[in-house]
């Protein structure tokens, strides 16, 4: 069975990946700032912000899946 710790630590890495790809916006907007950017391009920026959360997260789903002994409560 798994354990709540190992359950609680991939969660961290679940949040870890999708918080990391979500920055690759910070970098898209010093690349190409007059696109990317807080006041014409926040909808770009924030979308930008997503697919990368997206894809980060799905390459850490391929390396870790989910759990499939959950707690029982």
């Amino acid at each position: 069975m798994l354990d709540v710790k190992d359950l609680s630590v991939w969660l961290k890495g679940l949040i870890g990946a999708g918080i990391s790809g979500g920055t690759a916006a910070i970098s898209t907007s010093l690349v190409a700032p007059e696109t990317f950017n807080f006041e014409n391009g926040l909808k770009k920026l924030i979308t930008v912000a997503c697919v990368s959360a997206i894809v980060s997260i799905a390459k850490y789903l391929s390396a870790k899946p989910i759990p499939e002994d959950l707690p029982d409560k």
